[in-house]
């Protein structure tokens, strides 16, 4: 049972919820691009696209707070999409098999039936891409395959037909770096120009063979809007234990009307997108009542946060919210092989499912995600890149012949002391 499917449905959008949790930085004016707008936050997910879901939002929590515990990211921000990082990788575990199946499997929470994990994708990305005039929210695949590499047409027909994957040939055998500048343009394209440079110099190169890739970019107006002169500097204590200035935004006025609950240890905001045709979404903010982060870090995917969300009203809330833009790259070989599936990095990895062979590893998983929040709105963006490799072909090491057809020097040595006893030259021994 191998494969499984996607994350985060018109939750899409929750991908913020944990940017809150771990703290915000100053935010820097960028590019206004499409249009965008949104409400609410719950999918009105059934079947496969409900299972499909499920499995994002296990792995988001998961990744959370493995991420957390990295003495790295101690007490620093984390933003990253759960649902491009999986989606990513839902296309490599079609094409994976084995103990390798079943680890990303395992870490991915994907439905291990092929027909609900890929019913559950198709309807999920069709969901995601349906259009809405007052916000834009997309996301694509692409799978880039050395032009000379033979895959199964299996495996590809399930990426085109479950993922809506682009499939594109490039060289990756003569023009790594070319091929590396044309993914990274295509990332770009898909993400508004906020992700960029995704993947690294050197990290394709003449044995990559399969680079899949997903972006997903969202731009939506919050329904109440903050007034740009009501925001003016102010204290955000940190967590350890000290301040730092940011503009604080503020909406305290009659029409600050805002679905919210709180529990003993929470505050739960959420904060609507506009919307039209398409789907509701809005950012979920879980705010500790007191200055450690731990209980919203603890509320995540327990059935008593999930109770405290169905139980928000609307009601008049008087909300201050920072101003703040994060980007992050994350390198996941390391993280990923931690949390339980280590066998896909390494030569005993098996994408069978591919290409009919066991010739293949994932040499890399790179991470960048982008957010801006501010006064009229959210922008967010995010890209995955997974790399697959063709093993280094290791030739069998040549037996050595020694024929002792010529003349030689001989030497009878002491192998404790190294000192030469007999010492000798044979020029014919038949002499």
């Amino acid at each position: 049972m191998k494969k499984q499917a996607f994350l985060v449905g018109a939750a899409a959008c929750i991908i913020l919820a944990c940017t809150f949790l771990a703290g915000c930085t100053a935010p820097e004016d960028g590019p206004v691009e499409p249009p965008v707008t949104t409400p609410v936050v719950t999918p009105a997910a059934t079947g496969s696209v409900e299972d499909v879901v499920a499995a994002n939002n296990l792995f988001a929590y998961d990744l959370f707070h493995t991420l957390s515990s990295y003495e790295q990211y101690a007490d620093q921000n984390i933003f990253f999409s759960p649902y491009s990082i999986s989606t990513a990788l839902a296309l490599t575990y079609e094409g994976a098999e084995g103990k390798t199946a079943d680890e990303i499997q395992s870490v991915f929470h994907f439905p291990a039936d092929d027909t609900v994990r890929q019913e559950g994708y198709a309807g999920l990305i069709a969901g995601l891409n349906r259009p809405d005039a007052a916000y834009t929210l997309s996301t694509a695949n692409a799978l880039w395959a050395e032009e000379t590499y033979p895959f199964l047409p299996e495996y590809i027909e399930t990426a085109e037909r479950s993922y809506a994957a682009e499939v594109m040939n490039l060289d990756f055998i003569s023009a790594p770096e070319e091929s590396r500048q044309t993914i990274n343009r295509w990332v770009e394209d898909q993400t508004g120009e906020r992700i960029q440079d995704l993947i690294p110099a050197g990290v394709i190169n003449p044995l990559t063979r399969l680079v899949i890739t997903n972006a997903v970019y969202f731009k939506g107006t919050w329904v109440l809007q903050f007034d740009e002169n009501e925001t003016h500097p102010a204290p955000f204590r940190t967590e350890q234990g000290g301040s730092v200035t940011v503009d604080m935004m503020q909406r305290t006025d009659e029409d600050a009307l805002y679905s919210y609950a709180e529990t003993d240890d929470l505050q739960i905001l959420g904060m609507p997108y506009e919307h039209e045709s398409g789907k509701a979404l809005s950012m979920l903010v879980l705010l500790p009542k007191g200055d450690d982060i731990s209980p919203a870090a603890t509320a995540l995917g327990t059935e008593e946060l999930g109770d405290a969300i169905a139980s928000m009203e609307t009601e008049r809330v008087k909300v201050f919210f920072p101003k703040f833009t994060l980007e992050t790259t994350y390198f996941l070989p390391e993280t990923l092989s931690a949390m339980g599936m280590p066998t896909a990095f390494g030569f005993d990895a098996d994408l069978s499912g591919m290409d009919g062979t066991t010739m293949l590893y994932i040499s890399d998983v790179i991470h960048k995600a982008f957010v801006d929040v501010g006064e009229e709105g959210t922008e967010a963006a995010a890209a995955t890149a997974v790399v697959v490799q063709l093993k280094a072909v290791v030739e069998e090491e040549p037996v050595p012949v020694f024929r002792a057809d010529h003349p030689f020097i001989f030497l009878i040595t002491d192998d404790e002391t190294g000192a030469i006893l007999f010492m000798g030259r044979m020029s014919d021994p038949m002499a």
